[in-house]
């Protein structure tokens, strides 16, 4: 009987020793999930700041992010109302729009040659000279 007593503390010992490792686990997974949330929610602000016109993104630093949540999917709700309400609350850490910003790209248009009611009499003199040697 005493060998089925030892099993019997040595079973409950190591389903205690366990379940007391799966509980830590299972709060370091917690932690886990909090941080990498935490992560996707900046980056999230980060973007949306830059898209919005933030200055300086150190701004962010003075947001309540606690009403804002992660979805299963990674995407995370109520960065945009956020932005605008800090436009509104703190218009001072977005900039006017800079002449030094890239603008985008003239449309493309194809060249054009110049008729010869728009040319100056001397460059129809050496247009028509270019035309007559290019014949020969």
């Amino acid at each position: 009987m005493s060998e089925d007593m030892d099993d019997t503390l040595v079973t409950e010992t190591t389903i205690a020793e366990l379940m007391a490792r799966c509980e830590q686990l299972e709060r370091e997974l917690i932690q886990a999930k909090q941080k990498a949330d935490s992560g996707i929610v900046k980056a999230h602000l980060q973007a949306e700041a830059i898209r919005a016109g933030m200055i300086d993104l150190d701004g962010l630093n003075m947001l309540d992010t606690s009403h804002l949540s992660v979805t299963e999917g990674g995407e995370v709700t109520g960065v945009a109302g956020l932005m605008d309400k800090v436009r509104k609350d703190k218009p001072w850490l977005f900039g006017k729009p800079s002449t030094s910003a890239p603008g985008g790209a003239p449309p493309s248009q194809p060249p054009r040659h110049k008729l010869a009611t728009e040319m100056t009499d001397a460059e129809y003199k050496t247009a028509r000279e270019a035309i007559i040697r290019f014949r020969h």
